[in-house]
């Protein structure tokens, strides 16, 4: 059985996540707000207010503060929200940080093995997760697809937040999938570079010096201006709240940009690539 809802992309939603949407709805609907009232009151969009109604986003802690006190919900929200689990198809050792992604204001990726999830397609992405050992089933592959999915509507739902990838190039010349899930990757890719919070920096295959060279890093700055890291292996994932860690990560981040294409140019030589 398919942890999607047929016919979309959407993850199923869980019993825990419709009980929490209902709830929200019924206490919204006693303080008197529609969904398109409240939203800008708790600072977030219509859709996501709607979405985790709905059942199929997971609430980050600040939403449920903010529509705890908003909707004075007598802890209600707190109390169902703590009962809740995450939705299936991400690692475990990943979920701290996908939470943390959920209220952040800058993400900086640094990846130099695969596309990163969030500016994967749905045809790259099963590739990825066809090609992992042990393998996968079916029902696995669409759980943590779906998921995927989900976790992308990060870049069109939180438009305020500043993206910033900086791609090694041999990462697209690997043709994962093939020639034509690669081409679409591609044109997904320019797509999104041509959003104003997102920005795309290529590492050319030939560069004598790297500050990148220890491996793939990611660098989040949370709604109350702290700083946190992540990074991830084979099997598993650590993440870094030490600042002085942090300090050493945003130096070697910030080298990486000089030493990259210029956002101009990374997205030029994508169009040649996609014209190859």
């Amino acid at each position: 059985m398919s942890s999607s809802t047929p016919g979309t992309n959407e993850p199923e939603p869980t019993d825990g996540l419709k009980a929490f949407g209902a709830a929200l709805k019924s206490f919204r609907k006693r303080a008197g707000y529609t969904q398109e009232a409240l939203a800008p009151e708790i600072g977030y969009s219509t859709h996501f207010v709607a979405s985790i109604e709905q059942g199929r986003r997971f609430p980050p802690p600040r939403f449920v503060d903010q529509v705890e006190v908003t909707l004075d919900a007598f802890g209600t929200l707190r109390l169902v929200a703590n009962q809740l689990s995450r939705q299936r198809g991400l690692a475990s050792w990943f979920r701290q940080w996908a939470q943390l992604e959920q209220e952040a204001i800058t993400l900086y990726t640094y990846e130099c093995r695969l596309i990163p999830g969030l500016l994967q397609t749905p045809a790259y992405a099963e590739a990825v997760f066809a090609n992992r050992l042990p393998s996968l089933g079916d029902e696995q592959i669409q759980a943590q697809l779906a998921a995927r999915i989900e976790r992308q509507k990060l870049l069109t739902e939180r438009p305020n937040t500043a993206y910033g990838f900086i791609l090694e190039e041999h990462v697209f010349l690997r043709n994962v999938g093939g020639p034509e899930v690669t081409r679409e990757l591609i044109d997904h890719i320019v797509g999104l570079a041509a959003r104003r919070n997102i920005e795309i920096q290529i590492m050319p295959v030939v560069r004598e010096s790297h500050a990148g060279l220890d491996g793939p890093v990611q660098l989040l700055e949370s709604a109350d201006n702290r700083w946190f890291a992540y990074c991830e292996g084979q099997r598993g994932g650590q993440l870094i709240s030490d600042p002085k860690e942090i300090s050493v990560l945003q130096k070697r981040y910030a080298r990486m940009r000089s030493q990259a294409l210029s956002f101009e140019h990374s997205v030029g030589l994508l169009e040649r690539m996609r014209g190859a």
